[in-house]
C-alpha cells in the first residue's frame, strides 16, 4: 500500500512539471507590437545648424513633443519654439487649426549658421520664424529647378560636360558634346559580363554604363564582373499568376571552378582608347576599387585585390596616364581578412593611407606613406579599433569604433575614439558602460553620445571632441511602460567551454514567476561568424525573446566563441575549419552553468531556436546532443553550407588550391576545394522534437537546405515537422511564423496542446 502511495506521488511530482499554463495574455501584452504604444523618444536625433555650435532636436515624452535648441559651447539647452504659440500663430496666417499636443514640424532649414532663423513649409506655403522675436511670418522663396531631372537616368556626363558616355547592348559609348554621332569604345560586353549597371539581362534601350570619371574628365574607369559561367540557383514562384514561374539568379558555391571575377578598364576620352589593366595576381582574385577623391586627384585609381583564400590583399595603385599598376602593402592574414572591420583610406593625395591590420592579432591602424613604407602604427593594444567615423585630414586625426579596451565593460560594446595619424591622444570620447551611437557636429568640435545597454535605459549626453562632458540631454519618459508591468532582462556573463573565456548574453524571465518553481530553458542562437545578434543596447523586445518568456519560459541568448568579430582575431577565427560544430559545445555548457546558478531553471526541458545561421545552430545541436536538448526549432537553416554562398563558407571554413602543370608550355592550372560538414550527416542521432521552417521563395538559404535534411530523417526514420512557407523570402518574419515557434514550444516544453488560439492573437 505504501509503495502504491509513493508511486501516485511521483507521479504526481513529475506530472506537475507539465501543469503550467501558457500565458498567451501576457505574451500579447508585453510583445513589441504592443510595448510600442507605452514609449516615446528613445534617442536624440540632432540636426547641427551649418558650421555652428548650435543644434536642434525633437524629443516625445507622455506630455508631448517638444523642439530644442541647443548651445554646445555654453552647454545650454531652450525650448526652440513654444508649441502653443506657434501653433496658434500659424493657425491666424492659414485658418487652419492644429493639434497642440501632436504638433510636429518636417523639413526644418535654418539660414547658414544662424540658428535663430527657421524656416519650414507647410500646407504648401513657406513660412519664416524669428526665433529671438517669437515673430512669424509668409514668405516666397525662389525655387530652383533642379537640372539633373532633365537628363536621362543613362547619360554619365563628364565633369566639364563635354562628354556623355553610357551603355548599349552591355558595351560602352561615348558621344562628345554637340556631336550627334556616338563611338562604341567597347565590342566584348555581353549579358552577365557588362559595362552596364543592367548586367544581368539583354536590352535593346540605353543604359548606365557602370564607370567613374576623373575629375579633369581627361579619363573613366570601369570595374567589371564576370558572372557568365557562374551557376545558378532556381526557384519556383508558386503563387505567381496565372502559373508559376521559374527564377532564376547566379550563386557562387564553395569551391566551385566558376566564380565572380574582375578586370579594370581605362578610357581615355579625347583619344576614344580603352585598355584594359593587369591588375591579376591571385587566381580568382576578389577585386574592390577603394573610395578616394578621383574629382581632386585623377591621376590615380586604388583598388585592393584578395586571394580567393582570403588571406592575402594587396593595395595597389594604377597610373591613368599610362595603365601601370602599382602594389603598395601586401599583407597575409592566416586564416583569413575580417572583411566586415577592414578599412583603408587613402588621404592626401595619396601621401598618407591608413591601413587596417589584425598582424598583431587585433585589429589596429597603422599609417604608410605613397611608396608602401610604414610611417607609424596608430593604434596599439589588446583591443580592436574597428570602423572609422570621422575623419579630419587637416588635423591629422580621425574617430573610430573601438571594441574591448576599458577595463570592466563588456568587450562587444561600441565605444568611439579619437587619435591623431601618429599615434598620439588617444582619447575615449563616449565612455559610458554600455554600447555607443554618436552624431559629430559639422564643425568637428562636438559630438552627441546615444548609450544604452539590454538592462539599462537610453541616455543622451552632448560631449566635445577631448572627451568632455558637456551636458545631459534626454532620458526616455518609460512611466507608462513600468507601469505595465514591464522589466528589463538581465545580462549574464558565463564562461566558454575552455572554462577560461568570458562568454555575454541575456537572460528574459516571466515576468510573474515564481522562484520556486521550474521553467523551460530556451536559448535563441546564432553562431555567426560575422555576428552573434546578441542584444548590446536596449530594446522593447528583442527577436520576440521579452515576450516568448512571457509564456513560461527562461529565454537565453549569448554570445559564443567563434561569432563576434570585435574581439580579436583568435576569438573571431575559433570556428575556422569547424563550421559546423564550433559553438555547439560553448552552447550547452552555458545552458549547465546558468542551471548550476539558478535553481528555476529545469534542465531537463531544454528548448533551442534560430533562424539562417541560427536554424542551422539549432538544428546541429539537437542532433549533436540528442539527450541534452528536447525542442528545436530550424527555421532557413544553412544545413549543408557545401550549397550556400562562396563567400560564407570559403572564408570562415576555409578552402584549398591545387596547382596543375598542364599544356606543352607547362602552364599552370588552378583548382579550389572545400568540404565542409553537414548537419545532414547528423540526421540519425534525433531522438527529440524538431520542427523545420523554410520560405519557398529564399535566395540567400534556397529551401533545399531543408529539404535535404528533411530528406535525411526521412531515410533515418525519423519524426520530425515541417513547415514551408508560401512567397516567403529569407526573413520570414511574419505573425504566423512567429506563433509557430512560440505555439511548438508550448505543445512540447508546457505539454499544453495549442488548437484553437489565432494565430495573430498574440504578436
Amino acid at each position: 500500500m505504501m509503495r502504491s502511495i509513493v508511486c501516485i506521488l511521483l507521479f504526481l511530482m513529475g506530472s506537475s512539471v507539465f501543469a503550467q499554463k501558457a500565458d498567451f495574455k501576457a505574451c500579447a501584452k508585453f510583445s513589441e507590437r504592443n510595448l510600442s504604444d507605452y514609449v516615446y523618444s528613445l534617442s536624440v536625433y540632432p540636426s547641427w545648424i551649418g558650421n555652428s555650435d548650435f543644434f536642434w532636436y525633437y524629443y516625445t515624452t507622455g506630455d508631448g513633443t517638444v523642439y530644442y535648441l541647443v548651445d554646445a559651447k555654453k552647454g545650454k539647452k531652450q525650448e526652440l519654439f513654444s508649441t502653443e504659440r506657434l501653433a496658434a500663430r500659424l493657425a491666424e496666417l492659414t485658418g487652419k487649426t492644429e493639434d497642440v499636443r501632436n504638433f510636429k514640424l518636417g523639413g526644418f532649414r535654418f539660414e547658414g549658421d544662424n540658428p535663430y532663423r527657421l524656416m519650414f513649409s507647410r500646407y504648401g506655403k513657406d513660412f519664416e520664424y524669428d526665433v529671438k522675436r517669437d515673430v512669424l511670418k509668409e514668405y516666397s522663396r525662389e525655387r530652383k529647378e533642379n537640372s539633373f531631372s532633365r537628363v536621362p537616368y543613362w547619360q554619365r556626363w563628364s565633369p566639364d560636360s563635354n562628354y556623355m558616355v553610357y551603355a548599349y547592348k552591355h558595351n560602352v559609348y561615348i558621344q562628345e558634346k554637340g556631336d550627334t554621332t556616338s563611338y562604341q569604345l567597347t565590342t566584348d560586353g555581353e549579358r552577365y559580363y557588362s559595362y552596364s549597371f543592367q548586367r544581368d539581362k539583354d536590352t535593346d534601350k540605353k543604359e548606365g554604363a557602370s564607370i567613374t570619371w576623373s575629375g579633369d574628365s581627361k579619363v573613366f574607369y570601369c570595374l567589371r564582373q564576370d558572372r557568365r559561367n557562374v551557376g545558378e540557383g532556381y526557384l519556383i514562384d508558386h503563387l505567381a499568376e496565372p502559373r508559376p514561374t521559374l527564377k532564376t539568379y547566379k550563386f557562387p558555391m564553395p569551391g566551385e571552378k566558376y566564380v565572380y571575377t574582375y578586370d579594370l578598364h581605362l578610357f581615355d576620352a579625347e583619344k576614344r582608347s580603352h585598355q584594359v589593366v593587369d591588375i591579376a595576381k591571385y587566381p580568382d582574385q576578389e577585386v574592390k576599387v577603394m573610395l578616394f577623391d578621383f574629382n581632386k586627384y585623377p591621376e590615380y585609381i586604388y583598388f585592393t585585390r584578395k586571394s580567393r583564400t582570403c588571406d592575402e590583399m594587396d593595395l595597389c595603385r594604377v597610373d591613368t596616364r599610362t595603365g601601370e599598376v602599382f602594389e603598395i602593402i601586401h599583407e597575409r592574414c592566416e586564416p583569413h581578412f575580417t572583411e566586415q572591420l577592414f578599412e583603408c583610406r587613402i588621404l592626401n593625395g595619396g601621401e598618407d593611407i591608413l591601413w587596417w591590420s589584425e598582424r598583431s592579432g587585433w585589429g589596429q591602424y597603422y599609417l604608410y606613406n605613397k611608396e608602401g613604407q610604414l610611417k607609424n602604427p596608430v593604434t596599439t593594444g589588446d583591443f580592436v579599433a574597428g570602423r572609422i567615423t570621422e575623419m579630419d585630414t587637416l588635423g591629422r586625426s580621425f574617430v573610430f569604433e573601438g571594441y574591448g579596451r576599458e577595463k570592466g565593460i563588456n568587450p562587444e560594446y561600441r565605444l568611439f575614439y579619437k587619435v591623431n595619424f601618429d599615434g598620439s591622444d588617444l582619447t575615449l570620447l563616449t565612455p559610458g558602460d554600455g554600447f555607443h551611437s554618436i552624431d559629430l557636429a559639422k564643425n568637428g568640435k562636438y559630438l552627441i553620445d546615444n548609450y544604452s545597454r539590454a538592462d539599462q535605459e537610453p541616455i543622451a549626453e552632448l560631449r566635445d571632441t577631448k572627451g568632455r562632458k558637456i551636458m545631459e540631454l534626454e532620458r526616455p519618459d518609460l512611466r507608462l511602460l513600468y507601469e505595465m508591468g514591464w522589466r528589463k532582462p538581465e545580462r549574464v556573463k558565463v564562461k566558454a567551454a575552455d572554462g577560461i573565456t568570458d562568454l555575454y548574453g541575456v537572460m528574459y524571465r516571466p515576468f510573474d514567476m515564481d522562484s520556486t518553481r521550474k521553467y523551460p530553458i530556451i536559448i535563441n542562437v546564432y553562431p555567426g561568424p560575422q555576428e552573434n545578434f546578441v542584444p548590446q543596447s536596449f530594446t522593447l523586445d528583442d527577436n520576440g525573446n521579452e515576450s516568448l518568456a512571457q509564456l513560461g519560459f527562461i529565454v537565453i541568448n549569448v554570445g559564443f566563441r567563434g561569432s563576434c568579430f570585435t574581439r580579436g582575431r583568435n576569438y573571431h577565427c575559433f570556428g575556422y575549419g569547424n563550421l559546423r560544430d564550433y559553438a555547439l559545445a560553448d552552447c550547452k555548457f552555458v545552458i549547465e552553468q546558468l542551471a548550476n546558478r539558478y535553481s528555476f531553471i529545469d534542465l531537463d526541458r531544454v528548448g533551442i531556436y534560430g533562424h539562417s545561421g541560427g536554424g542551422f545552430m539549432a538544428a546541429a545541436s539537437i542532433l549533436t546532443y540528442p539527450d541534452f536538448y528536447k525542442v528545436a526549432v530550424a527555421a532557413s537553416g544553412n544545413h549543408d553550407n557545401n550549397i550556400y554562398t562562396k563567400w560564407w563558407g570559403e572564408t570562415y571554413h576555409g578552402v584549398k588550391m591545387h596547382e596543375k602543370k598542364a599544356g606543352k608550355q607547362d602552364s599552370v592550372v588552378y583548382s579550389f576545394e572545400s568540404k565542409i560538414p553537414t548537419t545532414i550527416e547528423l540526421a540519425k542521432n534525433l531522438k527529440g522534437k524538431l520542427l523545420l521552417i523554410t520560405g519557398d521563395m529564399d535566395i540567400n538559404v534556397h529551401m533545399a537546405h531543408t529539404i535535404r535534411l528533411a530528406n535525411a530523417l526521412m531515410q533515418a526514420n525519423k519524426r520530425f515537422d515541417l513547415m514551408l512557407i508560401p512567397g516567403a523570402d529569407h526573413g520570414l518574419g511574419s505573425p504566423y511564423y512567429v506563433n509557430l515557434i512560440r505555439y511548438y514550444f508550448i505543445e512540447n516544453l508546457l505539454g499544453q496542446r495549442v488548437d484553437n488560439v489565432d494565430m495573430n492573437s498574440i504578436d
